[in-house]
């Protein structure tokens, strides 16, 4: 009978769709649970430690990704790596400014600092 075919067509049809509506939701659920893909994960090893608004839609944005400090620049279009420092070269920002010997202007740190203090005043 042509009309058993159809129906069973229709039968296999919907749980064929049943079947990848299920899949596709545990895999998001799989997905989303372990936090992504790649080595930076949600795991805390990647964290943002200043960032300094430049413009409208640009801003500058010091990375540290494990041992490794990046210094991005971010605007609305893309993401440029602008430098890379070391944990040593990261540390001379983490000193106190009274022990840095330097011409008396502010380094990259105490001006962040200074803008972001600005900024939660306003």
């Amino acid at each position: 009978m042509p009309g058993d075919t159809t129906v069973v067509s229709f039968l296999w049809l919907l749980a064929s769709v049943l079947v990848v509506i299920g899949m596709a939701y545990w895999f998001t659920r799989f997905v989303a649970g372990r936090g992504g893909f790649g080595p930076l994960q949600a795991g805390g090893s990647m964290k943002i430690q200043g960032q300094l608004a430049l413009g409208r839609d640009q801003k500058l944005v010091l990375v540290q990704a494990g041992g490794r400090w990046f210094l991005l620049g971010v605007t609305g279009a893309n993401i440029s790596a602008l430098a890379e420092f070391t944990e040593e070269e990261a540390a001379a920002w983490r000193e106190a400014p009274e022990t840095r010997s330097g011409t008396g202007t502010p380094g990259f740190r105490e001006a962040l600092q200074k803008m972001l203090e600005q900024k939660g005043r306003r």
